[in-house]
Parts: structure tokens; C-alpha cells; sequence
């Protein structure tokens, strides 16, 4: 377990340098009493472990930007890779407030040689909702103009870069617009935004969070996060958190529609985690219990298949 006795920890990502795994987190002070606030407080923590459960904490990775910044109000979730030069990239989730007081989530890059100091690149934010394809908060649809947490990895082929992202459509009932935001790069410098990889459903979600693909013992699956509140009445009492998506490949297209329970609201924003032994892990953060906000990394759990559903192993 990885916890803060002064702040929230939340959404959280990993590398791994070969000798020690590094985990980047969100967290954000309990002085500010409400949970909830810390949204807008969040900066992106740093720990390190040789075990993935336990963790010393070293410095910040990064904090949010100056006024009038694309993260002047915080740095949120991202995920980091390692380019063939051997630079460390981290991508991440820049937030802002508009004039009208609405949240607006564009994407940023950052860069290390060592995993430990970052530098914010120029040109951020890189990429922003298009609304050729993606709900902005012209649609007056939602609460927020979604379009965070970018999980980056190589392309199968070796040949490119893609990115999913935390997105909206520009279409369909509000609480089934969520989808698995796309864009790709040749060099993780430039890139490209396209068509999202899933479509709006009359039984989906209004924001697939924390989205991640990953071929678990040579079987590919979609996970995401998603709260009752945040998805269709057809979503509503399963008292869910994180949700897979049995795929054929890690590039989709996806099915929403096809989307099964992998843990309940107690647990969110999953990541699957590899160790050096090979065997799979989901780690996510420990999210309601007994009616309040825990705020904790949880352990990691190590996930099986079960026919054709993945499924997490009781710790």
C-alpha cells in the first residue's frame, strides 16, 4: 500500500527502469477537508520500490503552471514511456478554468533523462478536443470539457506512437458519450488527433477514465473507470469502479457495449502492471469506503482470465 498521512493519493501510473519501479501519482492536501476540492489541487508525486508494494516517496515529478497557463489549476493523470534515445516522456493532463468557470483538460509533455527531474516542453498544451469528433463545452453536454488522461504506448509494428485519451463524442445521449480518444506520433514529439476508437451507446458511460490496453498472458483487454453516477441508467446499481473490454487487439476497435465489471466502487483507476517475473498486477486506488473517500493506493492484485473475462484473484 502507498498512502500519504497528510494528503489524498489517487490516480497513479508506473515505469519501470529495469533496477526500480517508479510510481507517479495525483495527490493533494487534506487541508482542504473536502475531497473532492482536491481536483484542483492536484500534483504529480513520485515514489519509488523494488517490490511494488513497498515505496519511498522522493520528489515531486511535477506541479501545475503559472497563471494563465494550460495547467494553471492542476497537473493531472498521464502515463510515461521511455523513447529509443532513451528519454523519458511523460504525458499528462493539464487543467484549467475558463471565463464562463467551466474545467478544461488539454494535454502536456514533459521530459527526463533519469525519471527524476522533468522539464515541461514547449509548445504545450500538444493536443486539445477537436470538435470534428470530440465534445467541447460549446455542446453544453457536460461539466467539464473532457479530455485527460493520456495513456501512451508503441505501436505492435514498432513503426509509431499511440495515445488513448479520456474523451467525449460530439453526439449521442449525454451520460454514453464517453470514448477512447485517439492519436498517434512518429516520434513522441509530433502529434496526431483522429477518431475516437469506440463509439456512443445508449448502454455506455459519460467518460471512460484512466483508459489502458494490455495483452495479460496473450489475451488483449481495454480497462477503464466509471462511476454509476457517470453512465447509463442501464450502467446503474452495479456499484462498479473499474471495467474491462475483451479485444482482439490493443488497438480496437472497442465495444463499450461489451464492457464487464473488474472491481466495484471500492477500487479505481486500475492499471495493470507487469513484474519482472511476468505475472500481471491490477493496482488501483482505494476509492470509497465506509462512506468516505480513502484515498490510498491500494496493493497490487494479480488478475487472471476466466473464459473470456478477465478477472482480479482475491488478495
Amino acid at each position: 500500500m502507498f498512502a500519504l498521512r497528510d494528503s489524498w493519493v489517487w490516480d497513479h501510473w508506473f515505469a519501470d527502469d529495469g533496477d526500480t519501479y517508479h510510481l507517479f501519482f495525483l495527490y493533494a492536501s487534506k487541508a482542504l477537508r473536502d475531497p473532492d476540492a482536491r481536483h484542483y489541487r492536484a500534483s504529480i508525486g513520485h515514489a519509488v520500490s523494488t517490490d511494488l508494494c513497498h515505496w519511498e516517496r522522493i520528489e515531486d515529478a511535477l506541479v501545475r503552471g503559472a497563471a494563465g497557463e494550460f495547467d494553471d489549476v492542476a497537473t493531472w493523470t498521464g502515463s510515461v514511456v521511455q523513447g529509443a534515445d532513451g528519454v523519458w516522456h511523460l504525458f499528462y493532463t493539464g487543467a484549467s478554468i475558463t471565463t464562463s468557470g467551466h474545467n478544461r483538460q488539454t494535454i502536456g509533455h514533459a521530459t527526463s533523462a533519469d525519471l527524476i527531474t522533468w522539464d515541461k516542453q514547449p509548445g504545450n498544451p500538444i493536443l486539445a478536443a477537436d470538435p470534428r469528433w470530440y465534445e467541447t463545452l460549446d455542446d453544453d453536454c457536460w461539466h467539464d470539457e473532457a479530455f485527460r488522461d493520456p495513456w501512451v504506448f508503441p505501436d505492435p509494428g514498432g513503426a509509431r506512437w499511440h495515445m488513448f485519451i479520456t474523451a467525449r463524442a460530439n453526439h449521442g445521449p449525454s451520460f454514453g458519450r464517453g470514448v477512447v480518444g485517439h492519436a498517434t506520433s512518429p516520434d513522441l514529439s509530433a502529434w496526431v488527433l483522429g477518431p475516437p476508437l469506440s463509439q456512443p451507446a445508449d448502454d455506455g458511460f459519460g467518460q471512460l477514465e484512466v483508459t489502458q490496453t494490455a495483452c495479460v498472458d496473450g489475451r488483449c483487454v481495454l480497462l477503464f473507470s466509471c462511476l454509476d453516477e457517470h453512465a447509463m441508467p442501464a450502467r446503474a446499481g452495479r456499484h462498479s469502479g473499474v471495467w474491462a473490454v475483451t479485444t482482439k487487439t490493443l488497438l480496437g476497435p472497442f465495444d463499450v457495449t461489451a464492457a464487464y465489471p473488474l472491481t466495484d466502487e471500492r477500487l479505481y483507476a486500475g492499471r495493470l502492471v507487469r513484474r519482472r517475473d511476468g505475472a500481471w498486477l491490477l493496482s488501483a486506488f482505494r476509492n470509497a469506503e465506509g462512506g468516505a473517500f480513502a484515498g490510498v493506493v491500494a496493493d497490487p492484485l494479480p488478475v487472471t482470465w476466466e473464459g473470456d473475462r478477465l478477472v482480479v484473484q482475491a488478495g
